[in-house]
């Protein structure tokens, strides 16, 4: 990877939109002719709210979620007006007017938030627009059953609150042959016979790669447009997001020298390290320590001891000595290594490894082989 000039990081963080908007296109042909949202919460999982929403609302997408007030205040800034913006968790006590004034929809998930919308509602004498959540068996978030019973047979309750969306969410969308789907798709329909004609929504990322059945009318992929494959029957989607960091100091060690924080890596033999500026200050994973890797030019160099707050050191002996210099980048998510495989080592999930990468990388948005403004 080239150096350029006066660089103020150490790391790089290249976000592919064109990816995204494919992977959009993708799953949007696939769950037709139900409709395809956007999940953009925790910044567009890390990847940039303000820069990936706009272009998804270019490329036709109307909806959009996010988990937090704050969140949906955010993107409508980014947004303009014209877009709907749904708040998963609901409004806290207190943000019920803030929320209605800036045009938001909560998702109701509680007898209390309900009655709080209502509440509103009455104060300002016009219906107030809201989706409902139920619980159909992941017990998270969501009405139980007893409850839609409540609200469906409560007459007012369609008075003061125009309900533009019903939905709940699958717990194991990611095990396609997992019978909770089916069991939850049963427990929803029963639910969505209580409101005859309001939308609905069960399918997630890989809910939208599930059979039809469970599209209804709104789909909500969020992981599946950054270019994770949320199953093993989503095919097709591109990689979005690349990060290189840069080598700030080369150095051999010989037999028996310690290396890093606790000296958890002792060399049993001379070798030559590079210092990588990257840590997990940027959300590289600690968990990587003496486990994890990063490559260049095909060759993969494994971390030697701890990886520190700014920087981790890697063992670049396979390679021929005139390979690497100070100031080249080698690539820790690219060609060679996927969001899937950091997890895998790290012992966790691509959700939390994309959301967790930090604000120090130069950020770096193209459109395929187009570098954005």
């Amino acid at each position: 990877m080239a150096k350029h000039l006066c660089p103020t990081s150490s790391s790089r963080l290249t976000i592919d939109l064109g990816a995204i908007r494919d992977n959009y296109r993708l799953i949007a042909a696939r769950i037709a002719p139900a409709m395809c949202s956007a999940v953009v919460k925790a910044d567009a999982y890390g990847l940039g709210a303000a820069r990936v929403a706009p272009m998804l609302r270019d490329a036709g997408c109307g909806i959009f979620f996010v988990a937090q007030l704050g969140e949906a205040i955010a993107l409508r800034e980014a947004l303009g007006a014209g877009s709907e913006i749904l708040i998963l968790n609901g409004v806290d006590p207190g943000g019920e007017r803030l929320c209605a004034d800036h045009g938001l929809i909560p998702v109701l998930n509680s007898l209390s938030q309900v009655e709080r919308w209502r509440t509103l509602a009455r104060e300002r004498g016009t219906a107030l627009p809201a989706a409902l959540q139920v619980d159909s068996g992941m017990s998270r978030l969501g009405l139980d059953a007893r409850s839609v019973a409540t609200l469906a047979d409560d007459a007012a309750f369609t008075r003061e609150v125009s309900l533009r969306l019903l939905m709940t969410h699958l717990a194991c969308a990611d095990a396609p042959g997992n019978s909770a789907n089916e069991a939850q798709l049963a427990r929803f329909a029963l639910a969505r016979a209580r409101f005859p004609g309001v939308p609905a929504s069960i399918a997630n990322s890989g809910g939208s790669f599930l059979p039809e059945e469970f599209h209804c009318d709104v789909a909500r992929p969020g992981i599946a447009l950054y270019g994770v494959a949320p199953s093993a029957l989503a095919e097709g989607l591109r990689p979005v997001a690349t990060l290189a960091a840069r080598v700030i100091q080369i150095r051999e060690i010989e037999a028996g020298t310690g290396v890093g924080y606790g000296l958890d890596y002792i060399a049993s033999e001379r070798r030559r390290l590079a210092t990588v500026g990257i840590g997990y200050a940027d959300g590289w994973p600690r968990h990587l320590s003496n486990v994890g890797a990063v490559w260049h030019q095909g060759t993969r160099l494994p971390i030697t001891g701890r990886v520190s707050m700014d920087s981790l050191t890697v063992d670049i002996s396979a390679l021929p000595d005139e390979a690497l210099a100070e100031g080249d980048f080698v690539e820790l998510l690219g060609p060679s290594q996927t969001l899937d495989d950091v997890a895998g080592e790290a012992g966790t999930i691509a959700y939390e490894i994309l959301t967790q990468l930090g604000r120090r990388h130069e950020r770096r948005y193209v459109d395929g082989a187009q570098i954005c403004a």
